[in-house]
């Protein structure tokens, strides 16, 4: 278990590398970025994730697979994601999924995925990681199962609180008060 957890942080240090290594702007977003932020406040209430999701411009993925690619990673295109493999033998979850600043990752979504500039370093955490707001947002427009978690694991070490919904559009906003009056789920 330790070392399944271990791999996937190895892989999001060497994707980060990489891309700063090729003076590519990007920005940690999903599990390892609710991560990064709940780690600010309770290691212990860390929960962990099985990929790694980054934010890039969309005209930076052909610059992203030369430098991925010296990293060891493979580009592929799979049924509309891009991601980069982890070596010729590895599966979708042991992958760098690629998400495009400022574009929809579903049609039908409220909201595009932040632009890099909502980005930030991690303390202590050898990458950038989208911001809080932003990562909120994010997660308000994708709304899985997955996604209330992460939520309510913000909002369980306080970092997001009653004040939050309003800053954002009302179906974000009640979606957010619904994390908030439910935080047991």
């Amino acid at each position: 278990m330790a070392r399944a957890v271990d791999k996937v942080r190895e892989r999001l240090l060497r994707a980060a590398a990489a891309l700063e290594a090729a003076g590519i702007p990007y920005a940690v977003v999903g599990g390892n970025a609710v991560a990064a932020w709940v780690t600010r406040v309770d290691e212990a209430a860390v929960r962990y994730t099985q990929d790694v999701d980054i934010l890039l411009r969309p005209g930076d993925l052909d610059a992203a697979k030369l430098a991925l690619a010296k990293a060891g990673f493979i580009y592929r295109h799979v049924k509309s994601i891009d991601m980069f493999l982890d070596g010729p033998d590895a599966k979708a979850r042991d992958a760098v999924h690629i998400l495009f600043a400022g574009q929809k990752v579903k049609q039908d979504d409220v909201c595009p995925a932040p632009e890099i500039s909502e980005s930030e370093a991690a303390p202590d955490a050898k990458f950038q990681h989208i911001s809080l707001e932003a990562l909120v947002r994010m997660k308000l427009t994708s709304f899985r199962d997955k996604d209330r978690v992460h939520l309510r694991d913000l909002a369980g070490v306080g970092l997001i609180d009653a004040t939050w919904p309003a800053r954002f559009p009302p179906q974000l906003a009640e979606r957010l008060q619904l994390i908030l009056d439910t935080p047991e789920g």
